[in-house]
């Protein structure tokens, strides 16, 4: 049984950043202190390009960043020094400014022109890194999320393939409306970590998120709803403007 999602919601975008900065700081020394290291899942989006510059901005030279761990949920099907690349993006705004060793980066080698082979490398990265045996699944201590208009997150779009995976890791999804591939974790990855955040900004997304967390349409049509991890924590980071159609009280 998943546990409820803990809904945290912020005045102003900026509230967000900050209060999302602070777990994810917290959520490393938490690790670091109990296991001795922190990994984590990026995400791509506007929402996390402005958490990114936040913690890099307030990043301390005095945290154990040999002992941090940087992977992606999901990317592009680019090269990474392409405009759209998640990799790129979180290197410009986050991994360039903080002195985190090279080998500590995994990003997905998204420039491979096969998908699939793209999507299996990282999976076996995944294997290599997280000492897996057959059947398990890596325990991430914190994997960043957004919400898409359509409803979907990491690069798990409304009624594709890759909602029905259950053994593999990591797979290339085809996204019809697209035309094109996405890389991306798969459900099972997403449902073993410890926590999950979600960070959702802006009145574009006010509607979606209420269908994510109140409405009835399956997961299928709305993937954000699929993310129940069976033993870890989601946290959902909103701003008023995106939470303005939601009918709980807070």
């Amino acid at each position: 049984m998943s546990a409820p999602a803990d809904l945290r919601r912020l005045t102003t975008p900026q509230d967000l950043f900050q209060a999302a900065a602070e777990e994810v700081l917290r959520g490393a020394a938490d690790a670091i202190a109990q296991r001795g290291r922190f990994a984590i899942a990026l995400s791509g989006g506007s929402t996390p390009k402005n958490l990114y510059t936040l913690i890099a901005a307030n990043a301390s030279a005095s945290l154990p960043w040999d002992r941090m761990f940087f992977f992606w949920g999901d990317e592009r099907h680019v090269p990474p020094d392409d405009p759209d690349s998640n990799y790129r993006m979180a290197k410009e705004t986050l991994l360039s400014k903080i002195p985190i060793p090279p080998a500590n980066i995994f990003p997905i080698l998204a420039e491979n022109p096969d998908a699939s082979a793209a999507a299996a490398a990282y999976e076996q990265t995944l294997r290599k890194f997280f000492v897996l045996a057959p059947g398990e699944f890596p325990r991430f201590d914190l994997i960043l999320l957004g919400l898409g208009p359509d409803g979907h997150t990491a690069s798990l779009f409304p009624e594709t393939a890759a909602l029905q995976e259950k053994s593999r890791l990591v797979v290339a999804n085809w996204v019809e409306k697209l035309k094109t591939s996405r890389i991306t974790f798969t459900l099972p990855v997403l449902n073993a970590a410890r926590c999950i955040a979600f960070l959702v900004s802006g009145i574009d997304k006010a509607e979606v998120l209420h269908e994510a967390l109140e409405g009835n349409s399956s997961g299928e049509k709305y993937p954000s709803k699929l993310v129940q991890p069976s033993d870890g924590q989601v946290i959902w980071f909103v701003d008023r403007a995106a939470a303005s159609e939601l009918s709980t009280a807070g």
